[in-house]
This record gives C-alpha cells, structure tokens and sequence, in this order.
C-alpha cells in the first residue's frame, strides 16, 4: 500500500476551504456588466458606444474620430442628434446643442462660436439702444441719435438702420469696449430726400464674455435748419461666420487670438440653416 503524507489531507481541506471563499466571494462582487467603485479608461483610441437593438446609430459614441481627434454624440431615440461635442480638429471642441423639431433637427439651438472660444455662438442676443430728443436733428453738428451699454454675449455685432436727410447728411457708428476708447466703426453718407437703409457688421474686438460695450448710432445733416431722422431697425450680436471675423482678445490676453490654428483648414462663410445642415453631416456616428 502506497504511503500517504501526513500533510496531505490537510492540504486538501485548505483548498476546499479557498474554493468555498473564491465560490462565495464571486456572489457577492458585481457582475462583470456592473461597475460599482473606480475609474473606466478607454486609452490608446478606440470609442464607447451605446447602440439600441435592431437600430443603425447609437444613441451615445464618445472617443476618437477618425482623423484622431476625440468628440462625443448623444442621440435621441428616433436617430436625431441631441448634443455633440465636436471631435474634428478644426471644430476645435464646439459643443452644440440640437432642435427636436420634426421639422427643423438640422437646426442649432445653443452652441459656443467656433471661432472665437470666448463667446456664445447661439442664440443671437439684442442689443439695446435707446433713442435721444436728437434722433430727429436740423443740426449740421454731430447729434447722437440711438446710445446704449449691452454685456457682450456674441462675437459681431450686427446693426441696420434707416435715414432720411432734407438736404442730405452723414451717420456714423462709434463703439467703446470695456477699458477702451470710443472708435468709429462705420460711416456713411445719407442722400437727400429718400430714405437710406445701412448695416454695420463688425466684430467686438478686444470684448470678453458678458463685458460691456457701448454703442452709438450719430448723425448730422448737411445744412443747418435742414432735418435729419434715423431708424433703428435691428441691433444684434451673432456668431462669428468665418474664422476672419473672430475678434481680437481683450488687452492683456494678446497670447490668445480667439482664432484657430493657423495650419489648420479655414472654413468660409457657414451661415443659415445650410451651415446647420453641414454640420450635421460631418458629425459622425
């Protein structure tokens, strides 16, 4: 009869002993589709979707886009984007935020200007401007017609305006910026006898986010005791269309153009629901 150790019975209750501890602690640990404490890293590349049954688009990608950059998407049930953060570079991380309109999800609700990583994209947001006792003048000195102070919430400033000169005349906008000093930004000359409509677009150079800037719309007429009237018919702020008008940074930030990388594609004019639509199809799914 072959010998037996005397340690070996021991050994093998020892080994029971740990199936029994491995067999009870795998019932009380999380399964392997739950994570209950730490951190989840995807390094490397690669991305995390989340995809519904039977469906073609995921309703949540975060990761790597294919030319490298990362970016995330989230969708509602019906396929339609709900809120992105863009991943190709040139988008530079612009996050948007999408219509659930059946008839409009091509549409951009809320979104930070692309160009210009100090202010919002959309919404466009007013400007207020009041009218004087000037905005109807005789004067042939320069008589303010439209002031206001508005905070800064976009990048350009948007405003239309109409006049009508006897005699003829001028009208000028001059803008001051937080710090800054009061500079004509446009101006024009206003035919006798008809009625002038002029847009002034212009980038709020040197403006952070919610700073003041100071607006004010004067005219004059050509001859004296001959009138003229200005109409304020528009005074908005907008996101940037393209990256040359992004504005000059406030002083102080001079390191910061508020302008994309220079060696990367610079995108023209972008503007209107056919942007929105662009947009859309480059984001991936």
């Amino acid at each position: 009869m072959a010998t037996v150790r005397s340690d070996l019975l021991d050994r093998i209750r020892d080994l029971e002993r740990q199936v029994r501890e491995i067999a009870g602690r795998s019932q009380t640990r999380p399964p392997l589709d739950q994570i209950k404490n730490g951190d989840v890293r995807i390094s490397e590349g690669g991305q995390l979707t989340v995809a519904p049954p039977d469906k073609d688009f995921s309703t949540f990608t975060v990761g790597q886009w294919p030319d490298g950059s990362f970016g995330m998407v989230a969708r509602r049930m019906d396929g339609s984007f709900a809120l992105t953060v863009e991943g190709e570079a040139e988008d530079r991380g612009t996050v948007r935020l999408w219509s659930r309109d059946l008839a409009e999800r091509d549409r951009i609700l809320v979104m930070d200007d692309k160009h210009s990583p100090r202010h919002l994209g959309r919404p466009w947001m007013p400007l207020q401007l009041h009218p004087t006792a000037d905005q109807r003048t005789a004067e042939n000195a320069w008589a303010y017609a439209w002031v206001g102070i508005s905070p800064v919430h976009n990048a350009v400033a948007h405003l239309a305006v109409t006049s009508y000169a006897e005699a003829g005349g001028r009208v000028r906008v001059r803008m001051r910026t937080k710090g800054g000093e009061a500079e004509v930004v446009d101006e024009w000359e206003v035919p006798a006898g008809k009625w002038t409509a002029h847009t002034v677009e212009r980038p709020l150079h040197r403006t952070g986010f919610l700073d003041d800037v100071a607006i004010q719309v004067e005219h004059l007429s050509n001859k004296r005791r001959k009138t003229i009237e200005t109409r304020l018919l528009s005074a908005y702020t907008r996101n940037t269309f393209r990256a040359t008008e992004a504005p000059e940074p406030p002083a102080g930030r001079e390191g910061d153009t508020g302008k994309p990388d220079p060696t990367l594609p610079v995108e023209h004019d972008d503007q209107g629901d056919e942007a929105d639509k662009a947009e859309r199809d480059k984001t991936k799914n």
